[in-house]
C-alpha cells in the first residue's frame, strides 16, 4: 500500500456507488499486505485489514483477486506464481517482473486458466495495453514510436524550453519530485526499456528478451545538441521505438532521438507520455496522457480490476498474452538502419570538412545537411552534420575513424534521427 496502492484503496471507496453500478456487483476489499503497519498512508484504512504477510492474502479463499503493487522483483515474482497456482486472478504494475519475467509468468497464467491483468505496467493512465491486445487485435502492428518515460521528458523539455544543462534540468526534476533521488532507471532509459519489451512482446506475439533490445539514456545529450537540434528543425526525445519490417523481424530500442517539430510527438512536454501506433488496418493512431502518479495508475489498476471482476463471471482462453509465430527475431542493433546527428569539435582551418566528408564517402554514407557555427578564431568550433540512412554498423565503424583524425579534438557524439517515413 504505497502511493499507488494507496490510490487504488481511496478511490475504490470514493467510487464505490459508480463501480456498483457500471459493474453490477461490488468490489470488496479483504486483505491488504504492508510492510509498516504503522507508516502514515494518506488514506483512512481500517487496521483489521492489514497484514505484513503477503502469504495471507494467498492463504484467504475468500480472495479472488490478487493486485500486486509491491514494484520490487523477488517478493513480488512469488506473489504472483502463488496467486495463479491457486486460480487468484492477478492484477499487477510491475513493468519490471514483466520485462524480465513475463514468459514466466504468462506459462504459468496458461498452464492454470488464470487471467493476469497489467494495463498499469505501461504509460500510467493511458490505455495503451488494452488498446494493442483488443482495440488492434486485427491488425498487423506496423510499428509503435513513445515517449514513456515521464522524468526523461520533463528533463528534456527543461533543457529545451529554457537552454539549461542536464544537471540543472535534473535536479529540477528532483526537487519536484518527477526524479527519485537515484534516477539511474529513469535517465539511463531502463524504465523505458521495460515498458519497450511489454509493447513488443503483446505486438509481435513472443517474449522479446532484454539482451536483445537496444538501450540509450539521456546523460550525455547537452544544451548545444537540443540548440543545434533546433536549428534543424528538431528536438529531441527519448523514444522507444519498435518496428516489424516485411520479413518478420523486430527492432525494438529505445534511445534519445532527434524528431521533426512538425510531428504531433514533437509537442509532448513535461512529464506527459504519447504513444504513436500504427496498424495495417487502423492507420495512424495517437495515445496521450499522464504516464506515471498515483491517479493515472490508479485508474489503469481500477480498470483492469473491473476487467477481472468480469472473467470470475465469464472464463476466456485468453489469459493476458497471446504467443503466435508470426513473427520471429529482433533484429541486431548493427544491421538496424537510421538518420543521425553528428557532432563533432574540430579545428577551425580549411581541409577539414573534406576530412570527415572522406571518411564518410569511403564507407558508403551520404551526408543529407552541415553547418558550423561561427566561433572564436583558432578555437576548436562545433561541426553538425546530418547523415542520410546508414546502418549501425557503418555509423559505428565512421565514428571511429572520424575520432581518430588529427583535427578533431573531442569524442564524436551521435544521436539518431526519427522521419516517420
Amino acid at each position: 500500500m504505497g502511493n499507488v496502492g494507496a490510490g487504488v484503496f481511496k478511490h475504490l471507496t470514493q467510487n464505490r456507488a459508480l463501480l456498483r453500478e457500471r459493474l453490477g456487483y461490488e468490489l470488496e476489499v479483504k486483505r491488504i499486505a504492508v510492510r509498516d503497519l504503522a507508516k502514515a498512508r494518506g488514506v483512512s484504512v481500517s487496521g483489521e485489514l492489514l497484514t505484513t504477510r503477503w502469504e495471507d492474502l494467498l492463504d484467504d479463499p475468500a480472495i479472488q483477486i490478487v493486485v500486486e503493487l509491491m514494484g520490487q522483483k523477488d517478493e513480488s515474482l512469488r506473489l504472483i506464481l502463488g496467486a495463479i497456482e491457486r486460480g487468484k486472478i492477478v492484477v499487477t504494475g510491475n513493468k519490471a517482473l514483466l520485462a524480465e519475467h513475463g514468459r514466466e509468468i504468462f506459462e504459468a497464467a496458461t498452464k492454470y486458466k488464470v487471467p493476469v491483468f497489467f494495463e498499469a505496467a505501461v504509460a500510467g493512465g493511458i490505455p495503451i495495453i488494452k488498446s494493442i491486445r483488443e482495440a488492434f487485435i486485427g491488425n498487423h502492428i506496423r510499428s509503435i514510436h513513445g515517449i514513456i518515460n515521464g522524468t526523461s521528458n520533463y528533463i528534456l523539455t527543461q533543457m529545451c524550453e529554457r537552454g539549461i544543462g542536464f544537471t540543472e534540468a535534473l535536479a529540477e526534476a528532483q526537487a519536484a519530485g518527477y526524479a527519485e533521488a537515484d534516477p539511474a532507471l529513469d535517465v539511463n532509459g531502463g524504465d523505458a526499456a521495460h515498458k519497450a519489451i511489454i509493447l513488443a512482446s503483446l505486438a509481435y506475439g513472443f517474449w522479446v528478451p532484454g539482451d536483445k533490445i537496444h538501450v540509450e539514456g539521456i546523460e550525455h545529450i547537452t544544451a548545444h545538441d537540443i540548440c543545434f537540434a533546433r536549428k534543424l528543425g528538431y528536438t529531441i526525445k527519448l523514444l522507444g521505438i519498435i518496428k516489424a519490417d516485411a520479413s518478420g523481424e523486430i527492432e525494438v530500442r529505445v534511445h534519445p532521438t532527434l524528431i521533426p517539430e512538425k510531428h504531433v510527438l514533437a509537442s509532448v512536454n513535461g512529464v506527459f507520455n504519447a504513444l504513436a501506433v500504427h496498424g495495417d488496418i487502423v492507420g495512424d493512431t495517437l495515445f496521450y496522457g499522464r504516464g506515471a502518479g498515483q491517479d493515472p495508475t490508479s485508474s489503469s489498476v481500477i480498470a483492469d480490476l473491473a476487467e477481472a471482476a468480469a472473467a470470475l463471471q465469464s472464463p476466456r482462453s485468453n489469459y493476458g498474452f497471446m504467443p503466435h509465430g508470426l513473427y520471429g527475431t529482433c533484429k541486431p542493433i548493427a544491421e538496424i538502419v537510421s538518420e543521425y546527428y553528428l557532432r563533432l569539435t574540430v579545428e577551425d582551418r580549411p581541409g577539414v570538412i573534406a576530412q570527415v566528408a572522406g571518411v564518410l564517402g569511403g564507407l558508403n554514407i551520404g551526408i543529407s545537411s552541415i553547418f558550423q557555427p561561427e566561433s572564436s578564431e583558432g578555437e576548436p568550433v562545433s561541426l553538425i552534420l546530418v547523415i542520410h540512412k546508414a546502418t549501425n554498423a557503418q555509423i559505428a565503424s565512421a565514428l571511429e575513424k572520424i575520432g581518430a583524425l588529427p583535427c578533431v579534438k573531442k569524442t564524436p557524439r551521435m544521436i539518431r534521427v526519427e522521419n516517420f517515413a
